[in-house]
């Protein structure tokens, strides 16, 4: 059976990948497509399920090392890929993953000042080396995205962060898909209306599938 594609959406908070990683899945699905739509962290309703709760607790705000931090996210990220991942891109599945290693990235060497050969040694460790076959970025700016989620009353320990952390995760994406990146992405702007960007990641994805 062919391996199927894996692809990802990535970007900060409130710009909008959610929804658009869930209408492509829709669309994927009414078009005949077998796919499999998922997160990170907590893509499996056991292990990672456990993982993102622990991460995402507002009760540990003051907590946290930046160190067990990041291995949480790669703990995440090596579950995810031997049990949900692998196994349906193996079955022939599209997947597609709200969050993978460019967000590792751009939280905790661009937010958290992790160093990068620390996250790049990490992830290839956790990922076994799978790499998505199409990322979408979707850039906002931070303040924007914060406040769409203060009005849907949306505030995990990541949201509650301060603008200044936010702006730093921002550059972080930046930077990896400028230094880090090695495989095929496009930049989406996360102010453009939900049709819009939705009429964008189809007009790619029909170049590919």
């Amino acid at each position: 059976m062919d391996t199927g594609k894996f692809i990802v959406f990535e970007g900060g908070e409130g710009c909008g990948k959610s929804t658009q990683a869930n209408l492509l899945f829709e669309w994927l699905k009414k078009n005949g497509y077998d796919v499999l739509l998922t997160k990170e962290p907590g893509g499996d309703e056991g292990i990672c399920r456990e993982i993102r709760s622990i991460l995402l607790n507002k009760n540990y705000q003051e907590s946290f090392s930046e160190r067990t931090e990041l291995l949480l996210f790669t703990a995440d990220r090596a579950q995810h890929v031997d049990f949900t991942i692998k196994p349906a891109l193996e079955s022939g599945k599209f997947v597609i993953s709200d969050r993978y290693e460019a967000s590792t990235f751009a939280y905790q060497c661009g937010g958290r000042k992790i160093e990068p050969k620390n996250f790049l040694w990490l992830n290839r460790y956790a990922a076994k080396g799978l790499r998505p076959d199409f990322t979408f970025w979707l850039d906002l700016d931070p303040k924007i995205g914060l406040r769409r989620n203060m009005n849907t009353e949306k505030r995990d320990r990541f949201e509650t962060e301060d603008v200044i952390f936010h702006n730093q995760v921002r550059e972080g994406f930046v930077n990896y898909f400028q230094a880090i990146n090695s495989y095929s992405y496009k930049k989406l702007e996360g102010q453009l209306s939900i049709e819009e960007l939705h009429q964008s990641v189809l007009t790619t994805i029909r170049q590919f599938i």
